[in-house]
Order: structure tokens, then sequence, then C-alpha cells
């Protein structure tokens, strides 16, 4: 097989395996550039070529992984954005944004001469595949990634949607208004780049970002509002528009906006909009109810934590306890650590006449979040006790969800406890031969046919604490304690403190180990590694 057939099999096989990945896979991120002699005329094209390349792999079809979600990756595992990675540590980011697909490459200057080369790292093999490369002078900066990607993407020649920017210099004044991190110096870029080219509405977006984030929502209304209807990026510019109006309280403005944005083609992100809008104002009768728009969210994106938590809200906002519960129980099996929606199913199951099931709920919701420390207050006179604002909006169209497994959905009718079992089994042996997301993609299939398997959620802390996920393995583990404690699972949540540098709750945990079985040698072993208390 040749190079770039190579290469097409591996993007080709992302795409059809996507039922068989873990959530949130399928995807392909770009990992910013390496510049191997610290160029510093390089400094920017680094990252320029990493927007470019997966803006073309976007347009050949490929589900990329956003530039914001890859930086938080980075940021969660505490990696240098400007240092080289090892492929261990590439590996790791992708796994972090749930990708297939990792691309690294590099950007130098050889005899004055631009030379990009790249390559894909498919994470299912934990191998490198062969490297695409093409040369230029930096006039030639588009076609020369460009080309890179087509070769990375399987194609000859790149695909008719993509769009070159306008020109190198508004390119050059994104890219470094994207990398740096002063706001005050992002707005000086970005402006820069729109006065080179007024319709560069790639810019637009990153101002209306910029401006929103600081609050300035009118301003934020008006770059987005300049975008034509003809421009590629019309729809997440309507979707932009309607945030800010309904930051600003122009309601019916933003509802109408959202309307026909979703008349147009039907997304989940704009019908959960539309509930958010609506359950913020009181859902009009003639508009319709939050709970009708929440309920098209989760049919057009069934598997998406928020959209569950968001119905089951709406439907506990409308003194309607059962179908919250219904709903708010599918939201936890879609994310089981989020605290927030165990605190608010302990009302619903509580206002449902549950008590012994809603203080199991409440008291996981302690575990994750000290935020439910204290009891929520008793209703006086009657009051309703759900905490307002806790909807969930998603600010931008392209903003992928936390997805479990399609082939999971399928087996509703099947013997649960029986499946469950199975892919536990799978994962146990996944996880002993080190084949880690081929591990958490099982454990995540049993877990999502039951959620509180403690095993499940041990192994799938042990992987997260394995690939240098301390924070997501506490949160794993303090669920799988909850849902039946061990003193294994305690000595796992150790060493997850003490990779987080916090003796004091390591040692905390490790005591609890010994507690509960004062042979154990791995609680022995952890304990001797502790500094000693002060």
């Amino acid at each position: 097989m040749t190079p770039r057939l190579a290469l097409a099999a591996a993007l080709l096989a992302v795409a059809a395996g996507r039922a068989e990945a873990q959530p949130g896979s399928g995807a392909v991120v770009v990992l910013p550039f390496e510049n191997p002699a610290a160029d510093p005329r390089l400094h920017w094209v680094r990252d320029g070529v990493a927007v470019l390349v997966s803006d073309v792999l976007d347009a050949a079809g490929h589900e990329v992984v956003g530039r914001d979600e890859r930086d938080s990756a980075f940021e969660r595992l505490q990696l240098p954005l400007l240092a080289p990675l090892s492929r261990a540590s590439a590996m790791k980011v992708g796994w972090a944004v749930g990708a297939a697909t990792v691309v690294v490459g590099r950007v130098e200057l050889v005899e004055q001469e631009l030379v990009v080369s790249a390559r894909l790292v498919n994470l299912e093999a934990g191998r490198l595949l062969p490297e695409a490369a093409s040369r230029g002078s930096m006039a030639d900066l588009f076609t020369v990634a460009s080309s890179v990607a087509a070769a990375l993407a399987g194609r000859g020649d790149t695909p008719l949607r993509w769009q070159a920017p306008p020109s190198l210099a508004a390119f050059e004044m994104y890219i470094r208004g994207l990398i740096a991190e002063a706001p005050a110096v992002q707005r000086t870029s970005f402006e820069q780049a729109l006065k080179a080219a007024p319709a560069y509405d790639a810019v637009r977006l990153a101002l209306w970002r910029l401006h929103t984030e600081q609050g300035e929502h009118q301003r934020a209304l008006e770059r987005v509002a300049a975008v034509g209807a003809d421009s590629p990026l019309s729809r997440e510019a309507r979707f932009a528009a309607a945030m800010s109006l309904l930051s600003l309280g122009r309601d019916d403005e933003a509802f109408s906006t959202l309307r026909a944005l979703q008349a147009d083609a039907p997304v989940a992100a704009v019908a959960n909009a539309l509930g958010v809008l609506q359950l913020r104002r009181g859902s009009p009768p003639q508009s319709g109810q939050a709970t009708y728009y929440f309920n098209q969210a989760t049919e057009i994106d069934p598997l998406d934590a928020d959209y569950a938590f968001n119905l089951g809200y709406a439907y506990l906002r409308d003194k309607d306890p059962r179908a919250a519960a219904y709903w708010l129980r599918e939201a936890v099996r879609r994310e089981p650590a989020d605290g927030e929606a165990h605190f608010v199913l302990a009302i619903a199951l509580r206002q449902a006449g549950a008590a012994t099931e809603a203080d199991r709920e409440r008291e996981l919701a302690r575990r994750l979040s000290s935020r439910y420390e204290t009891p929520e207050a008793p209703p006086s006179g009657g009051g309703d006790p759900v905490p307002r604002g806790l909807e969930r909006l998603r600010d931008r169209l392209d903003q992928p969800s936390a997805r479990v497994d399609t082939f999971v959905t399928a087996s509703g009718q099947r013997d649960q406890a029986g499946l469950a079992a199975f892919h536990l089994d799978a994962g146990r042996r996944a996880f002993d031969r080190e084949a880690d997301r081929e591990a958490a993609r099982e454990l995540r299939r049993a877990l999502y046919l039951s959620p509180y398997l403690a095993e499940a959620h041990l192994l799938l802390g042990r992987i997260h604490l394995r690939g240098g996920r301390a924070e997501e393995a506490v949160q794993t583990l303090k669920i799988a304690i909850w849902s039946e404690e061990s003193a294994a699972a305690h000595v796992v949540l150790g060493e997850a403190f003490l990779a987080l540098e916090d003796p004091v709750a390591a040692r905390a945990a490790v005591d609890r180990a010994l507690a509960l079985d004062p042979q154990s040698v791995d609680a022995a072993a952890l304990k001797a590694r502790l500094p000693a208390p002060r």
C-alpha cells in the first residue's frame, strides 16, 4: 500500500469506526506544528499551519477537534504549547479530546524555503503513519499547507469547500491574535487582520468571542452582523448573533433568529438554545414550551448529557418530578461525574417520593463537588426549592458533545446486566494488556448499561491516572467508592491525589484503605512513599 493510500485508509477507518469508538471519538486533532530550529520567523507559522490543515480536513468531511478544546487539553495535561511533544504526550492529547487520530508535524526554513511535513498518529494502534510533506516559498504558505492536508486526507487536491484566507498578511495577524495571551494584544491583531481583509469572516467570529468573553455583547453583535448570507460562516455568525441578542435581553429577536436557523436545518445546539431562551423567559404559550425544544435537542443528539440535563431540569421547573428524574438519570448515565446533575436528580427524586434514592444521589453530589457540602435549604411557604439558572447553553454550533457509543443505544431491549458484565470483562482484559483506549471504550459501554458499576469506575480511574489525567481519575474514583467502597479504590485515589501534589488528601485515602484492609500491600507501599506529615 502506498503512503497516500495508507493515510487515506487511516482516516477512512476513523470515519467508519465512529460507532466503535469511545465517547467523542472518530475525530482528528491537529497539534501545533513543531519549530525544531526555534526560528522566530516561524513562531506564528506553526499554529497557522495547524489551522490551515484543520480547515482543509474539515472541508474534506472529517470531524476535526476545535482549537479551543485542543488547547484546554494541553492545559489539563500541563503540557507546554510551544515545546515539542513526545509521541506519548501527543497521544495523551488525542485521548483527552476523544480523538481517534492525531496530526503531528513540523515547519522549517531550508535555504529560505518553507518545508512543511506532517503525519498521522493512529491512537488505536499507537503508531505513526507515513509522512506527507510539501515545500515552497513563504508566500506559498496556503498552497504548501493545503497540499499536506490533502495528502493526509487521501486526496490528490484540496476539497472545493475549502477557501484559502484572503491574504497572507491578514492570516498572519489573525493567527497572532489567536496565540496572543493578553486580550488587548488579541484585539489589536484581529483589528489589523480585519483592516487588511474586511471580508475575513473568521476574524469577525474571533472578535465576537473576544467581545463576548469581556461582556461586550453589543460590540460582539456588531461584529457578526456584518457577515454576509453567502459566507460559508453565515450559520455560525447568525447563531453567534442570537447568543448576543439573548445576552442583551432582546429575546424576541433572538427567538426569531434561532427559529429561522432551525427551519433551515435542524441542529441540536439551536433547539437547545431555543429551550434555554424559553426557560429563562417563562415559555410564552404561543411560542412553545422549553421542554418541547429540549426534547428536539435530545432527539437530534440523543447521547448528549447536557441536553438530557436541560430536559430533566425543565421538567422539574414545570413541577413534573417523575419526568425530570427520568431525564436526569439519563444525564448522569452519560456523564457519571456530573455533580450538578446528581444534585438536581436528588431534588427530583425527593419530590417524587423516593427519599432513600434521593439521599444517595445527594451524597454522591457532595462527594463530587464541595458546592454541595451544605444541604439545600427546604422550601419556604411551599416555594420552589429548585435552583435557578442551571440551564446549559452551547454558544457555538460546532461544539462537540461527550458521546456514548452508538452501539450501546441499540442494546436497550437486551439483558443489560449480562451485557454490562460482558463489556466489563472485555475492558478488564484490555486494561491488563495496557490497551487503554480499547479498555476505556469497553468500560464506558458497561457504565452506560450499569452507571454505578464500581469495578468499571475503578478501572477507568486507573486508566485516567496512567494517562496523566489525575483530576479526572479523582472524580471517577469518588464514584467508584460511592458505588462500592473498597481498599483498592482508596489506594488508587491516594495515588491520584499524590499526582496532584495533595499529600494530605492522599494520606487520608491511604488511611481509609488500611482501615478497610490492614493487610493491603499496595496501601502500605503508597503510605511509605508519602512525605512525613507536618
